[in-house]
């Protein structure tokens, strides 16, 4: 089987080419396939040092309209596009969803229907769960069959891109498995994790312990890659949308707490008040940062376990270690 991988030299485009390496996938019947069945092409910007020599690397410049991939899916029988303009707290492009819409949008269905047209049997696309929503009432996670309700500009390129990639399975016949993951962390993360991991791993006191109550859902990086391999050849992952969490939903107390274990550096957390923290926060114009840590996102994963019979490989203690270990390790060297 030929893949190919798009956003190689990412965060989960990487792992994701590790795994492949690493095993093979359950193939029609849930039996496993040989990892040396697959022969793995990476799209990469521009060329890097940093994949195994073994990879065949196709360079293809921006993801964008204009993006030619036709040497990259010579041959290809599926697609793993991980590639993306990635949300971030402090957008500084004049017309956000402008800039997302380019590259998340324009840019996947311009790749999904070279790749139908060069005859790719399954297009797996790792979305977002922003599709869904911002934060859910405690007790009633998201569901895959949930109607979107994206709030920002990322989550409504990810949507956009979503109904035009299941639009293309319908007119072309090539298979689409979308996967729409919440915070992702493992080796390598960075953004407000990495932040909030160098805070524990300095011992800085921080005023979050009183936030006992929420609940959010993450994944591991090795089970989100665990499941993109399996959406590549399980026959029930066609044309579906799967949500996807470690299995195990923290408050972010909870969080900081298995966090501190597991880089061995327990936490020192002040329990503020919540009311307080949302009332700071307001009056700093971090309104959306106080939800993230005091709000709740869960997202309900029976079906995803129930259609592909998949499990999460990882706990959510182990998926903690591997992240903890890589940046203990970084931050030694």
């Amino acid at each position: 089987m030929r893949v190919l991988v798009t956003g190689a030299t990412g965060f989960v485009g990487g792992a994701l080419i590790r795994q492949l390496m690493e095993r093979g996938s359950p193939g029609v019947s849930g039996e496993a396939v040989p990892a040396a069945s697959f022969e793995i092409v990476a799209g990469v910007r521009q060329p890097s040092q940093g994949l195994p020599a073994s990879i065949e690397q196709c360079t293809v410049g921006d993801l964008s309209s204009n993006t030619d991939w036709s040497e990259a899916l010579r041959g290809a029988d599926a697609v793993v596009h991980c590639a993306a303009r990635v949300h971030v707290m402090k957008d500084t492009a004049e017309d956000p969803l402008s800039a997302f819409r380019s590259v998340n949008v324009e840019g996947t269905l311009n790749l999904a229907r070279q790749a139908a047209a060069a005859g790719v049997r399954r297009f797996v696309f790792v979305s977002s769960i922003k599709v869904n929503g911002e934060a859910t009432v405690l007790g009633r996670p998201f569901r895959a069959d949930d109607s979107p309700a994206p709030q920002d500009a990322y989550g409504i390129s990810k949507h956009e891109a979503e109904a035009g990639l299941r639009q293309l399975a319908i007119d072309s016949g090539m298979e689409v498995a979308i996967v729409r993951p919440p915070l992702v962390y493992g080796h390598g993360v960075k953004a407000n994790f990495r932040a909030m991991m160098g805070a524990v791993a300095r011992r800085l006191p921080l005023p979050l312990g009183g936030i006992e109550h929420n609940r959010r859902s993450m994944v591991a990086l090795g089970n989100l890659v665990d499941l993109l391999v399996t959406c590549i050849s399980h026959s029930a992952a066609a044309n579906r949308t799967f949500l996807i969490s470690d299995g195990e939903d923290l408050s972010t107390s909870q969080l900081l707490r298995r966090l501190g274990q597991a880089m061995g550096r327990p936490a020192r957390l002040v329990p503020v008040p919540v009311s307080w923290i949302e009332l700071g926060a307001a009056l700093l114009g971090r309104r959306s940062v106080a939800q993230r840590l005091c709000g709740s996102l869960q997202v309900d994963i029976s079906d995803t376990r129930q259609r592909l019979g998949w499990a999460p490989p990882l706990s959510v203690d182990e998926g903690l270690k591997r992240a903890a270990e890589g940046y203990l390790n970084e931050a030694s060297v």
